[in-house]
């Protein structure tokens, strides 16, 4: 992949006189799909991160410049030397800060991209990090150098064929069954009014899978929600399409949401529609949804000078169709990253409320670790942050592709109708396996 003469006559121009600080050198690139040049790349780590709408920009990086982990199960401060400038940080955290995640996720980390592919519309660039904070200016100009000469052209991918041998589900349909009665017994009700309890998936391959590649096909399939992949070694990729933001911050201002309560959808507009009204006069799911907006509003309080929430409406996606209620507030001048993500994560939508009592229950029922699943992931910067709720999710391995689903677990849950929400929340990108 060629690079303009100018960045690598400016890199030797810096190495007489270093600045300080971050320093974002940015030319024009010719790519339509940043999926498939990030699959090009030999760098790692690869990252990908798409918000949520029609308009959203793409983007998708790979190496660090700065790599940052989690502390306490909370996201890193950024260096004093980035405050002031156009710095973003891709990562996510696990749901469980009690948790060490998975192997070579950690309990969270957030990383600024030594190369970062911006892609706006029909047009893309392509920025060089170059971070000196203190660290040898020559070896950041190196590491910058041996950065672009690694670059390569985007790759095409070949269409995703079956490749599915056999499938595990942990829990099983006996023992899910045994959780959800648990979950909803008078003795359980009176700690957790609600809980999420999660199901793995682990689908057997034939031959590996290509998460860039599965990705960029389950996307088309889920247009109106966030995407995102983390690859941080060559063993493991987290990738998925999550309808849910946790939460989008522009400066003092915020967006959050409650998603919960779902129902299938029928593929036709009349029945569609039906199906929504009952969604949203079913006493069951409307106690689901309840339970999360008044919580993240509970949890906002102290952090907010006023906070709103609108009226119940109907997310549709591709199979399913969710109750949403829009939540905004204007934030303390005071308030950071670190104190929404304390205060917000993870939302009762993945774990349940009370959140200690339903963590509590989770911990002591769940065999599979959940790592990043239903964890947050998403990009921060200075001026502004978003971060979705990593559901609809898979972690692709070189022998498997493990999927991801919870349901949220209230007085009148009924086990079967719980494990069939499962079954319809990863139907999509089974169907593409399989």
């Amino acid at each position: 992949m060629r690079v303009p003469p100018r960045i690598m006559r400016r890199l030797d121009t810096l190495g007489k006189r270093p600045p300080s600080g971050l320093l974002r050198l940015t030319w024009r690139v010719d790519i339509d799909s940043p999926l498939d040049w990030l699959r090009a790349q030999p760098l790692l780590p690869r990252l990908y991160w798409r918000s949520r709408g029609p308009d959203a920009v793409e983007h998708a990086a790979v190496g660090a410049a700065d790599e940052r982990p989690a502390e306490d199960g909370l996201p890193p401060a950024l260096p004093a030397c980035l405050e002031d400038a156009e710095a973003r940080y891709f990562g996510g955290l696990a749901f469980d800060p009690r948790d060490a995640g998975w192997q070579g996720f950690g309990a969270g980390r957030f990383v600024l991209p030594r190369l970062e592919l911006v892609r706006r519309k029909h047009a893309a660039e392509l920025c060089l990090n170059l971070l000196f904070d203190g660290r040898d200016p020559d070896a950041e100009l190196e590491a910058a150098r041996a950065a672009l000469l690694a670059l390569r052209d985007a790759r095409p991918a070949e269409p995703l064929s079956p490749v599915v041998t056999g499938r595990h589900d942990t829990p099983c349909r006996d023992d899910w069954a045994g959780w959800v009665d648990r979950a909803t017994s008078s003795e359980e009700q009176a700690r957790a009014a609600k809980v999420v309890l999660s199901r793995q998936s682990r689908l057997l391959t034939r031959v590996p899978v290509d998460p860039w590649v599965l990705l960029d096909a389950w996307r088309r399939r889920a247009r109106h929600c966030f995407h995102f992949g983390f690859q941080f070694s060559p063993e493991a990729t987290f990738i998925g399409c999550s309808p849910e933001r946790l939460y989008r911050r522009d400066g003092a201002r915020l967006l959050s949401e409650a998603l919960a309560g779902t129902c299938r959808r029928d593929g036709d507009a009349a029945r569609d529609a039906a199906l929504a009204a009952t969604l949203l006069a079913d006493p069951k799911n409307r106690r689901e949804n309840q339970l999360v907006h008044a919580d993240i509003l509970a949890r906002l309080a102290p952090l907010a000078r006023h906070a709103s929430l609108a009226e119940p409406g109907v997310v549709r996606l591709r199979a399913l169709q969710h109750i949403r209620r829009d939540i905004e507030a204007e934030l303390h001048p005071w308030v950071r990253d670190r104190h929404l993500l304390a205060a917000l994560h993870p939302t009762p939508a993945v774990g349940g409320t009370p959140r200690d009592a339903a963590l509590a229950f989770i911990r002591r029922h769940e065999r599979h670790r959940r790592g990043w699943y239903a964890g947050a992931c998403g990009m921060l910067s200075r001026e502004a942050a978003e971060l979705t709720v990593a559901i609809r999710c898979a972690l692709v391995t070189a022998e498997a592709v493990s999927l991801y689903a919870g349901a949220g677990i209230v007085d009148g849950s009924v086990p079967d109708d719980e494990w069939d929400e499962l079954e319809a929340k990863i139907a999509d990108v089974m169907s593409l396996l399989v």
